[in-house]
């Protein structure tokens, strides 16, 4: 039985990075045409309104998606309810987000109008949002293939409109090219959910369910959210603060983390699902299978560093030459990688134990300390003092998440199945 549970995580984990690999394909050539379709300054602007939507778009889904994957991944049969409150969830929120958005976004972000953050609002919480729960839909039922293929499909349009517009206007704005991926992100979105219902069925709500799960789903949607805090406040404060140049170096830098962050992410997402079944178990099940992943996604993170610390210096003959000081920013951040290979290993082994609330206390203070460490660096530094900041808070969660994790297990609490509300199942 165990060999059959790593031969499947093993092939669930290599459609994944055999997806994700193709989308690298079409990341580089996005990025390569992007860059040279926006240039650093504009590149900056539109990531800074990205920056921005991204911190408001966690809580669109209100964590409905991860409420999903957990319950459904042990009980198949409670898909249609549980789809259904993710649906209407994102759809209702994220509308909501959405219009404050196009009103508050530039008086925050002060390069953006009001029309560009309605575009990139409405892309980011309510369509890409819909997206990635369609993706965890096929992750519950570890059909990972499928998740890796509806990743794919929004790189490879991407791809393919940036490289439409390089060829035939050579260069764009940062408001034009919100539009185009608005169009881009409303097609896949609607795609997904044709796709999600034709395999599992139509939705079916139920209320008594959404009040029951929504404070479990709550603590889900902070999480996420302390994680785009740790990940985007960067960008929205050089954004804030008009360092439009800098915001583009630094974005692009850290844009080639997350694209090389991919086989750890991958290894991660096809782990996710197995995490909650190890949590009936408890703590110290979850987090002797976290030891296990990171035997695996460790040596990949330091491997990674070594490989975009040697590679930095092509940026500028891929990109151009207002990209040049990215090479620097790449090399401050290459890092990265390894420090999450270890605070996503205790993270995810805190959440299948049904442990959500440490890591939110550790992502909260994570989260903290890097809004004030920006706050302090990047009036001074710029882009150099938000790289600082990134490898701190990244190294700090990865520490606080093996110490939760460690109190957890030595708490010993009575592990016992979560039950489902009558009327869950049908």
């Amino acid at each position: 039985m165990r060999l059959d549970l790593q031969a499947r995580l093993a092939r669930n984990a290599g459609w994944l990075v055999l997806g994700q690999g193709f989308a690298l394909v079409c990341q580089a050539g996005y990025f390569v045409c992007l860059a040279r379709l926006l240039r650093a300054t504009e590149y900056g602007i539109y990531v800074g309104a990205v920056a921005l939507s991204g911190l408001l778009a966690q809580y669109s889904a209100l964590g409905s998606h991860s409420v999903f994957l957990r319950y459904v991944s042990r009980e198949p049969g409670n898909f249609r309810t549980y789809w259904a409150n993710v649906v209407l969830t994102t759809t209702v929120m994220g509308s909501a987000f959405t219009v404050l958005l196009i009103f508050a976004g530039p008086l925050v972000s002060h390069s953006t109008t009001h029309r560009m953050m309605a575009c990139v609002a409405a892309g980011e919480c309510v369509c890409g949002q819909i997206a990635y729960s369609a993706g965890r839909a096929f992750q519950a039922f570890e059909r990972m293939r499928v998740t890796a293929l509806l990743s794919l499909l929004t790189h490879a349009l991407r791809a393919v409109l940036a490289g439409t517009l390089l060829w035939t206007v050579h260069r764009t704005t940062a408001r034009e090219w919100a539009l185009a991926t608005l169009a881009i992100s409303a097609a896949v979105s609607v795609v997904a959910v044709i796709f999600v219902t034709r395999c599992f069925g139509k939705p079916q709500f139920n209320k008594d369910l959404l009040k029951a799960r929504a404070g479990e789903g709550l603590v889900f949607a902070l999480s996420y959210s302390t994680g785009g805090v740790l990940n985007d406040v960067d960008k929205a404060m050089l954004g804030h603060y008009g360092m439009n140049l800098a915001n583009g170096i630094y974005s692009m830098a850290y844009r080639v983390v997350d694209v090389g962050m991919m086989p750890i992410s991958a290894v991660h997402t096809a782990a996710f699902p197995r995490f909650f079944q190890k949590g009936v178990e408890g703590a110290s099940a979850t987090r002797a299978f976290a030891q296990r992943i990171l035997q695996r996604t460790a040596p990949t993170g330091l491997a990674l560093a070594a490989a975009m610390w040697v590679a930095a210096g092509i940026i500028p003959r891929a990109l151009g030459a207002s990209f040049a000081e990215s090479t620097a920013a790449l090399r401050w951040l290459c890092l990265l990688p390894l420090f999450r290979s270890f605070h996503m290993s205790a993270g995810d082994a805190l959440t299948g134990a049904g442990k959500q609330k440490f890591r939110l206390v550790t992502q909260t203070l994570a989260a903290a300390f890097n809004f004030g460490a920006n706050l302090w660096l990047i009036p001074r530094y710029g882009w150099l003092g938000a790289a600082w900041s990134s490898l701190m808070t990244d190294a700090g969660l990865a520490g606080l998440n093996w110490t939760a994790l460690t109190c957890a297990v030595a708490k010993r609490p009575k592990d016992r199945r979560h039950g489902v509300p009558v009327g869950a199942t049908n």
